[in-house]
Protein backbone atom coordinates (compact mmCIF):
# COMPACT_ATOMS: atom_id res chain seq x y z
CA UNK A 1 0.00 0.00 0.00
CA UNK A 2 1.43 3.38 -0.95
CA UNK A 3 0.68 6.86 0.25
CA UNK A 4 1.01 6.18 3.99
CA UNK A 5 3.69 8.84 4.49
CA UNK A 6 1.29 11.72 3.97
CA UNK A 7 1.91 15.44 4.13
CA UNK A 8 1.23 15.41 7.86
CA UNK A 9 4.06 12.95 8.41
CA UNK A 10 6.38 14.78 6.05
CA UNK A 11 5.79 17.93 8.09
CA UNK A 12 6.41 16.02 11.32
CA UNK A 13 9.72 14.66 10.05
CA UNK A 14 10.89 18.10 8.98
CA UNK A 15 9.94 19.44 12.42
CA UNK A 16 11.90 16.68 14.16
CA UNK A 17 14.91 17.24 11.90
CA UNK A 18 14.86 20.99 12.60
CA UNK A 19 14.90 20.43 16.35
CA UNK A 20 18.39 19.33 17.45
CA UNK A 21 18.65 16.26 19.67
CA UNK A 22 22.39 15.60 19.75
CA UNK A 23 23.21 13.25 22.60
CA UNK A 24 25.18 15.25 25.20
CA UNK A 25 27.90 12.58 25.11
CA UNK A 26 28.38 13.41 21.41
CA UNK A 27 27.91 17.17 21.43
CA UNK A 28 30.71 19.42 20.25
CA UNK A 29 31.19 23.14 20.75
CA UNK A 30 29.27 23.96 17.57
CA UNK A 31 26.25 21.77 18.32
CA UNK A 32 23.10 23.53 19.55
CA UNK A 33 21.52 22.38 22.83
CA UNK A 34 19.32 19.32 22.58
CA UNK A 35 15.58 19.89 22.25
CA UNK A 36 14.73 16.26 22.85
CA UNK A 37 11.89 16.94 25.35
CA UNK A 38 10.17 19.14 22.74
CA UNK A 39 10.71 16.48 20.05
CA UNK A 40 9.06 13.81 22.18
CA UNK A 41 6.12 16.09 22.95
CA UNK A 42 5.63 16.73 19.24
CA UNK A 43 5.89 13.02 18.46
CA UNK A 44 3.39 12.15 21.20
CA UNK A 45 0.95 14.76 19.89
CA UNK A 46 0.85 13.24 16.41
CA UNK A 47 0.67 9.74 17.89
CA UNK A 48 -2.38 10.81 19.88
CA UNK A 49 -4.15 11.58 16.60
CA UNK A 50 -3.51 7.95 15.63
CA UNK A 51 -5.09 6.73 18.87
CA UNK A 52 -2.01 6.29 21.06
CA UNK A 53 -2.05 7.27 24.71
CA UNK A 54 1.07 8.58 26.45
CA UNK A 55 1.87 6.16 29.26
CA UNK A 56 5.12 7.83 30.27
CA UNK A 57 7.10 10.89 29.24
CA UNK A 58 9.80 11.45 31.81
CA UNK A 59 13.50 11.45 32.51
CA UNK A 60 14.94 8.11 33.59
CA UNK A 61 15.39 7.45 37.30
CA UNK A 62 18.92 8.06 38.55
CA UNK A 63 18.91 4.56 40.04
CA UNK A 64 19.04 3.05 36.54
CA UNK A 65 22.73 4.03 36.40
CA UNK A 66 23.54 1.95 39.49
CA UNK A 67 23.71 -1.18 37.38
CA UNK A 68 26.44 -3.30 35.80
CA UNK A 69 27.18 -2.39 32.20
CA UNK A 70 26.55 1.36 32.49
CA UNK A 71 29.39 3.11 30.64
CA UNK A 72 31.79 5.18 32.72
CA UNK A 73 31.11 8.15 30.43
CA UNK A 74 27.40 8.03 31.29
CA UNK A 75 28.09 7.84 35.02
CA UNK A 76 30.41 10.82 34.78
CA UNK A 77 27.95 12.92 32.75
CA UNK A 78 25.09 12.10 35.13
CA UNK A 79 26.89 13.80 38.01
CA UNK A 80 25.25 16.88 36.55
CA UNK A 81 21.50 16.44 37.24
CA UNK A 82 20.71 18.31 34.03
CA UNK A 83 22.05 15.38 32.01
CA UNK A 84 19.27 12.90 32.80
CA UNK A 85 16.68 15.67 33.09
CA UNK A 86 17.31 16.56 29.44
CA UNK A 87 17.19 12.93 28.25
CA UNK A 88 13.60 11.73 28.74
CA UNK A 89 11.99 8.77 27.00
CA UNK A 90 8.44 8.33 25.79
CA UNK A 91 6.19 5.28 26.09
CA UNK A 92 3.02 5.16 23.96
CA UNK A 93 0.29 2.54 23.96
CA UNK A 94 -2.59 1.74 21.62
CA UNK A 95 -5.13 -0.33 23.50
CA UNK A 96 -5.20 -1.36 27.17
CA UNK A 97 -2.38 -3.20 28.91
CA UNK A 98 -2.52 -6.84 27.81
CA UNK A 99 -0.47 -10.01 28.30
CA UNK A 100 2.75 -10.20 26.35
CA UNK A 101 1.28 -12.78 23.95
CA UNK A 102 -1.12 -10.11 22.65
CA UNK A 103 1.34 -7.21 22.60
CA UNK A 104 3.72 -6.01 19.90
CA UNK A 105 6.35 -3.40 20.75
CA UNK A 106 8.37 -1.01 18.60
CA UNK A 107 11.45 0.85 19.82
CA UNK A 108 13.07 3.85 18.13
CA UNK A 109 15.64 6.36 19.35
CA UNK A 110 15.36 10.09 18.72
CA UNK A 111 18.76 11.25 19.95
CA UNK A 112 21.43 11.74 17.29
CA UNK A 113 25.16 12.02 16.86
CA UNK A 114 26.85 15.41 16.50
CA UNK A 115 26.68 17.56 13.38
CA UNK A 116 23.18 19.00 13.42
CA UNK A 117 22.30 20.81 10.16
CA UNK A 118 19.10 22.43 8.86
CA UNK A 119 16.98 19.83 7.04
CA UNK A 120 16.15 19.80 3.35
CA UNK A 121 13.33 17.98 1.54
CA UNK A 122 13.36 18.18 -2.25
CA UNK A 123 10.21 16.15 -2.80
CA UNK A 124 12.16 12.89 -3.05
CA UNK A 125 14.78 12.90 -0.30
CA UNK A 126 15.06 14.17 3.28
CA UNK A 127 18.53 15.33 4.28
CA UNK A 128 19.57 16.23 7.81
CA UNK A 129 20.96 14.81 11.01
CA UNK A 130 18.75 11.93 12.10
CA UNK A 131 17.11 11.46 8.69
CA UNK A 132 17.97 7.75 8.63
CA UNK A 133 19.21 7.27 12.21
CA UNK A 134 16.52 7.33 13.36
CA UNK A 135 14.00 10.20 13.09
CA UNK A 136 12.92 9.15 9.60
CA UNK A 137 12.18 5.56 10.72
CA UNK A 138 10.40 6.93 13.81
CA UNK A 139 7.95 8.95 11.72
CA UNK A 140 7.44 6.17 9.17
CA UNK A 141 6.67 3.88 12.11
CA UNK A 142 3.80 6.16 13.18
CA UNK A 143 2.49 6.32 9.63
CA UNK A 144 2.40 2.54 9.42
CA UNK A 145 0.82 2.15 12.84
CA UNK A 146 -1.94 4.64 12.07
CA UNK A 147 -2.81 2.65 8.95
CA UNK A 148 -2.69 -0.62 10.90
CA UNK A 149 -5.11 0.78 13.49
CA UNK A 150 -7.87 0.49 10.88
CA UNK A 151 -7.82 -3.27 11.50
CA UNK A 152 -10.65 -4.13 13.91
CA UNK A 153 -8.39 -6.13 16.24
CA UNK A 154 -5.55 -3.59 16.54
CA UNK A 155 -5.94 -1.80 19.85
CA UNK A 156 -9.04 -3.85 20.63
CA UNK A 157 -7.74 -7.40 20.85
CA UNK A 158 -4.01 -6.76 20.58
CA UNK A 159 -2.00 -3.88 22.04
CA UNK A 160 0.77 -1.88 20.39
CA UNK A 161 3.56 -0.28 22.43
CA UNK A 162 6.01 2.33 21.14
CA UNK A 163 9.19 3.24 22.98
CA UNK A 164 10.68 6.51 21.68
CA UNK A 165 13.90 6.77 23.62
CA UNK A 166 16.97 8.81 24.38
CA UNK A 167 20.41 7.45 25.12
CA UNK A 168 21.15 5.26 22.11
CA UNK A 169 23.97 7.38 20.72
CA UNK A 170 27.18 8.59 22.35
CA UNK A 171 28.07 5.12 23.58
CA UNK A 172 25.20 5.22 26.08
CA UNK A 173 23.74 2.14 24.37
CA UNK A 174 20.30 2.33 25.90
CA UNK A 175 21.41 2.09 29.50
CA UNK A 176 19.15 4.95 30.60
CA UNK A 177 16.57 4.83 27.79
CA UNK A 178 15.63 1.40 26.50
CA UNK A 179 16.96 -0.77 29.33
CA UNK A 180 14.77 0.68 32.13
CA UNK A 181 11.65 0.41 29.95
CA UNK A 182 12.29 -3.23 29.10
CA UNK A 183 13.12 -4.10 32.69
CA UNK A 184 9.81 -2.53 33.72
CA UNK A 185 8.04 -5.04 31.45
CA UNK A 186 7.18 -2.73 28.56
CA UNK A 187 7.68 -5.21 25.73
CA UNK A 188 5.69 -7.77 23.78
CA UNK A 189 5.61 -11.18 22.17
CA UNK A 190 7.16 -9.48 19.15
CA UNK A 191 9.60 -6.57 19.53
CA UNK A 192 10.97 -4.51 16.65
CA UNK A 193 13.86 -2.07 17.02
CA UNK A 194 13.69 0.49 14.22
CA UNK A 195 17.20 0.95 12.84
CA UNK A 196 18.49 1.20 9.25
CA UNK A 197 18.76 -2.38 7.97
CA UNK A 198 17.65 -2.05 4.35
CA UNK A 199 14.36 -3.67 5.48
CA UNK A 200 16.21 -6.83 6.52
CA UNK A 201 14.74 -8.31 9.70
CA UNK A 202 17.85 -9.01 11.76
CA UNK A 203 17.35 -11.41 14.68
CA UNK A 204 20.63 -10.32 16.19
CA UNK A 205 22.45 -7.26 17.48
CA UNK A 206 26.06 -7.11 18.49
CA UNK A 207 27.13 -5.72 21.83
CA UNK A 208 30.17 -3.54 22.33
CA UNK A 209 32.73 -2.82 24.99
CA UNK A 210 35.18 0.06 25.14
CA UNK A 211 38.74 -0.36 26.36
CA UNK A 212 40.66 2.72 27.52
CA UNK A 213 44.44 2.42 27.61
CA UNK A 214 46.03 5.28 29.54
CA UNK A 215 49.66 6.31 29.81
CA UNK A 216 50.48 8.54 32.78
CA UNK A 217 54.09 9.69 32.50
CA UNK A 218 56.14 12.87 32.60
CA UNK A 219 56.41 15.54 29.90
CA UNK A 220 59.74 16.81 28.58
CA UNK A 221 60.92 19.73 26.46
CA UNK A 222 61.90 19.12 22.87
CA UNK A 223 65.58 19.81 23.57
CA UNK A 224 65.70 16.87 26.01
CA UNK A 225 63.17 14.34 24.69
CA UNK A 226 64.94 11.53 26.50
CA UNK A 227 64.14 13.10 29.90
CA UNK A 228 60.40 12.41 29.65
CA UNK A 229 58.02 9.61 28.80
CA UNK A 230 56.83 9.67 25.20
CA UNK A 231 53.19 8.61 25.40
CA UNK A 232 52.74 9.28 21.68
CA UNK A 233 55.33 6.71 20.65
CA UNK A 234 54.20 4.19 23.25
CA UNK A 235 50.48 4.43 22.44
CA UNK A 236 51.17 4.52 18.71
CA UNK A 237 53.13 1.28 19.04
CA UNK A 238 50.38 -0.32 21.14
CA UNK A 239 47.72 0.77 18.66
CA UNK A 240 49.47 -1.04 15.83
CA UNK A 241 50.29 -4.07 17.96
CA UNK A 242 46.71 -4.48 19.17
CA UNK A 243 45.29 -3.85 15.70
CA UNK A 244 47.36 -6.72 14.32
CA UNK A 245 46.95 -9.16 17.20
CA UNK A 246 43.24 -8.65 17.87
CA UNK A 247 42.20 -8.83 14.21
CA UNK A 248 40.08 -12.02 14.04
CA UNK A 249 41.53 -13.17 17.37
CA UNK A 250 38.00 -14.20 18.39
CA UNK A 251 35.75 -15.32 15.50
CA UNK A 252 32.68 -13.15 15.02
CA UNK A 253 34.14 -10.10 16.78
CA UNK A 254 35.19 -6.75 15.34
CA UNK A 255 37.90 -4.40 16.60
CA UNK A 256 37.77 -0.66 16.03
CA UNK A 257 41.00 1.10 16.97
CA UNK A 258 39.52 4.47 17.83
CA UNK A 259 40.84 7.74 19.17
CA UNK A 260 44.47 8.22 20.19
CA UNK A 261 45.25 11.48 21.96
CA UNK A 262 48.37 12.79 23.64
CA UNK A 263 48.73 16.46 22.78
CA UNK A 264 48.75 19.10 20.07
CA UNK A 265 52.05 20.88 20.72
CA UNK A 266 54.94 20.08 18.38
CA UNK A 267 57.82 21.14 20.61
CA UNK A 268 57.11 18.97 23.63
CA UNK A 269 57.22 15.32 24.57
CA UNK A 270 53.74 14.49 25.84
CA UNK A 271 53.94 12.12 28.77
CA UNK A 272 50.24 11.37 29.11
CA UNK A 273 47.63 10.13 26.67
CA UNK A 274 44.85 7.67 25.93
CA UNK A 275 44.02 5.07 23.31
CA UNK A 276 40.44 3.83 22.85
CA UNK A 277 39.33 0.51 21.41
CA UNK A 278 35.70 -0.29 20.59
CA UNK A 279 35.12 -4.03 20.47
CA UNK A 280 31.90 -5.63 19.23
CA UNK A 281 30.78 -9.22 19.50
CA UNK A 282 27.84 -11.36 18.39
CA UNK A 283 27.73 -13.71 21.38
CA UNK A 284 27.99 -12.68 25.01
CA UNK A 285 30.60 -15.40 25.62
CA UNK A 286 32.73 -14.01 22.79
CA UNK A 287 32.84 -10.66 24.59
CA UNK A 288 34.40 -12.27 27.65
CA UNK A 289 36.96 -14.05 25.45
CA UNK A 290 37.81 -10.83 23.63
CA UNK A 291 38.24 -9.00 26.94
CA UNK A 292 40.80 -11.61 27.98
CA UNK A 293 42.58 -11.26 24.63
CA UNK A 294 42.89 -7.48 25.05
CA UNK A 295 44.47 -7.87 28.47
CA UNK A 296 46.89 -10.52 27.23
CA UNK A 297 47.88 -8.71 24.06
CA UNK A 298 48.38 -5.40 25.88
CA UNK A 299 50.88 -7.09 28.22
CA UNK A 300 52.63 -8.63 25.22
CA UNK A 301 52.71 -5.28 23.43
CA UNK A 302 54.30 -3.57 26.41
CA UNK A 303 56.97 -6.25 26.60
CA UNK A 304 57.72 -5.90 22.90
CA UNK A 305 57.89 -2.11 23.21
CA UNK A 306 60.44 -2.40 26.01
CA UNK A 307 62.50 -4.81 23.91
CA UNK A 308 62.29 -2.69 20.78
CA UNK A 309 63.09 0.71 22.34
CA UNK A 310 65.14 -0.19 25.40
CA UNK A 311 68.48 0.55 23.70
CA UNK A 312 67.43 3.78 21.98
CA UNK A 313 68.60 7.19 23.13
CA UNK A 314 65.35 9.14 23.05
CA UNK A 315 62.93 6.46 24.26
CA UNK A 316 64.90 4.35 26.74
CA UNK A 317 63.17 5.85 29.76
CA UNK A 318 59.74 5.28 28.21
CA UNK A 319 60.69 1.68 27.43
CA UNK A 320 61.97 1.02 30.94
CA UNK A 321 58.84 2.42 32.63
CA UNK A 322 56.21 1.42 30.05
CA UNK A 323 54.52 -1.35 32.03
CA UNK A 324 54.27 0.83 35.16
CA UNK A 325 52.93 3.87 33.31
CA UNK A 326 50.23 2.06 31.34
CA UNK A 327 46.87 0.92 32.66
CA UNK A 328 43.81 -0.66 31.10
CA UNK A 329 40.31 0.35 32.18
CA UNK A 330 36.91 -0.26 30.63
CA UNK A 331 34.44 2.48 29.79
CA UNK A 332 31.86 -0.26 29.25
CA UNK A 333 31.86 -4.03 29.22
CA UNK A 334 29.72 -7.02 30.12
CA UNK A 335 26.78 -6.06 27.89
CA UNK A 336 24.62 -8.85 26.45
CA UNK A 337 24.41 -9.59 22.74
CA UNK A 338 21.13 -10.45 21.02
CA UNK A 339 20.82 -13.60 18.92
CA UNK A 340 17.36 -15.18 18.94
CA UNK A 341 15.24 -17.43 16.75
CA UNK A 342 11.49 -17.93 16.35
CA UNK A 343 10.14 -19.48 13.13
CA UNK A 344 6.64 -18.10 13.78
CA UNK A 345 7.80 -14.50 14.27
CA UNK A 346 10.29 -14.67 11.43
CA UNK A 347 7.59 -15.94 9.07
CA UNK A 348 5.33 -13.10 10.21
CA UNK A 349 8.05 -10.56 9.37
CA UNK A 350 8.75 -12.11 5.99
CA UNK A 351 5.05 -12.18 5.17
CA UNK A 352 4.86 -8.47 5.96
CA UNK A 353 7.55 -7.69 3.40
CA UNK A 354 10.69 -7.67 5.54
CA UNK A 355 13.73 -9.18 3.85
CA UNK A 356 15.47 -12.22 5.36
CA UNK A 357 18.56 -11.53 7.45
CA UNK A 358 20.72 -14.02 5.53
CA UNK A 359 24.30 -13.74 6.83
CA UNK A 360 24.07 -10.10 7.89
CA UNK A 361 25.98 -9.98 11.20
CA UNK A 362 23.97 -7.04 12.48
CA UNK A 363 25.35 -4.10 14.42
CA UNK A 364 25.31 -2.64 17.90
CA UNK A 365 22.09 -0.99 19.08
CA UNK A 366 19.64 -0.90 21.99
CA UNK A 367 18.16 -4.27 20.97
CA UNK A 368 20.84 -6.00 23.05
CA UNK A 369 18.70 -5.33 26.14
CA UNK A 370 15.98 -7.59 24.71
CA UNK A 371 18.32 -10.58 24.89
CA UNK A 372 16.88 -13.33 27.04
CA UNK A 373 13.31 -12.05 27.27
CA UNK A 374 11.07 -15.03 27.99
CA UNK A 375 8.41 -15.85 25.41
CA UNK A 376 9.49 -13.04 23.12
CA UNK A 377 11.24 -12.52 19.80
CA UNK A 378 13.15 -9.39 18.85
CA UNK A 379 14.20 -8.15 15.42
CA UNK A 380 16.07 -5.07 14.21
CA UNK A 381 14.33 -3.63 11.15
CA UNK A 382 14.15 -0.33 9.35
CA UNK A 383 14.61 1.61 6.12
CA UNK A 384 17.90 2.72 4.61
CA UNK A 385 21.46 1.81 5.46
CA UNK A 386 23.87 3.13 8.07
CA UNK A 387 26.66 3.31 5.51
CA UNK A 388 24.88 4.10 2.25
CA UNK A 389 22.68 6.80 3.81
CA UNK A 390 25.61 8.49 5.57
CA UNK A 391 24.43 7.94 9.12
CA UNK A 392 26.91 9.56 11.56
CA UNK A 393 28.41 11.47 8.63
CA UNK A 394 27.80 14.68 6.67
CA UNK A 395 24.91 14.52 4.22
CA UNK A 396 22.78 12.00 6.12
CA UNK A 397 19.60 11.30 4.14
CA UNK A 398 16.60 9.05 3.64
CA UNK A 399 14.42 8.75 0.55
CA UNK A 400 10.67 9.19 0.77
CA UNK A 401 10.23 5.89 -1.09
CA UNK A 402 12.15 4.04 1.63
CA UNK A 403 9.98 5.59 4.33
CA UNK A 404 6.86 4.57 2.43
CA UNK A 405 8.15 1.01 2.13
CA UNK A 406 8.89 0.79 5.84
CA UNK A 407 5.49 2.20 6.78
CA UNK A 408 3.91 -0.47 4.60
CA UNK A 409 5.89 -3.24 6.29
CA UNK A 410 4.84 -1.94 9.72
CA UNK A 411 1.20 -1.82 8.66
CA UNK A 412 1.21 -5.38 7.32
CA UNK A 413 3.20 -6.71 10.28
CA UNK A 414 0.83 -5.31 12.91
CA UNK A 415 -2.25 -6.42 11.01
CA UNK A 416 -0.83 -9.93 10.62
CA UNK A 417 0.04 -10.01 14.32
CA UNK A 418 -3.53 -9.00 15.07
CA UNK A 419 -4.93 -11.71 12.83
CA UNK A 420 -2.77 -14.32 14.54
CA UNK A 421 -3.99 -13.20 17.96
CA UNK A 422 -7.70 -12.58 17.39
CA UNK A 423 -10.15 -14.10 19.82
CA UNK A 424 -11.22 -17.61 18.79
CA UNK A 425 -14.21 -17.86 16.48
CA UNK A 426 -17.40 -19.49 17.77
CA UNK A 427 -17.18 -23.28 17.59
CA UNK A 428 -19.69 -23.62 14.74
CA UNK A 429 -17.62 -21.34 12.44
CA UNK A 430 -14.24 -22.93 13.12
CA UNK A 431 -12.46 -25.30 10.84
CA UNK A 432 -10.51 -28.14 12.39
CA UNK A 433 -9.06 -27.13 15.79
CA UNK A 434 -5.44 -26.11 15.65
CA UNK A 435 -5.57 -25.68 11.88
CA UNK A 436 -5.15 -22.61 9.70
CA UNK A 437 -8.65 -21.65 8.49
CA UNK A 438 -7.24 -20.80 5.07
CA UNK A 439 -5.55 -24.05 4.13
CA UNK A 440 -5.88 -26.50 7.02
CA UNK A 441 -2.18 -26.46 7.89
CA UNK A 442 -1.12 -26.32 11.56
CA UNK A 443 -1.35 -22.79 12.93
CA UNK A 444 1.88 -21.40 14.40
CA UNK A 445 1.86 -20.70 18.15
CA UNK A 446 0.67 -17.20 18.96
CA UNK A 447 1.81 -16.71 22.50
CA UNK A 448 4.85 -16.91 24.69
Amino acid sequence: MSGLFTGRYRALLLDLLRLPSVNPLEAGPDDPPSRLPRILERYASVAADAGFRTVRLAAPPAACLDRPGVPATVRAAARDPRFLAGQPSLLLRLGPERPRARTVMFNVHLDTVAGHTPPVFDGVRFTGRGAVDAKGPAVALLAGLEAAAAHPAVGREVTVLVQAVAGEEGGALGTYGTRPLLEAGHHGRLNVFCEPTGLRALPRATAAMTARITVDGQDAVDDRPDAGHNATVLLGFLAQHLAARLDRAVPGTRVCVGGLHTGRVHNRVHGTGTLLLNLSYRRTADGAELETAVTRQLADGLARFTERFGATREFARTARDAAHLTRLTWDKRGLPALDNRDPWAEALLTGAGARPAADDPGFTCDAVWAAGLDGAFTAVLGPGSLAANHAHAPGEFIDLADLEDFAGVVRRLVMSFAEENRSPLPQETRKRPGRNPDDGTPRPPSGG
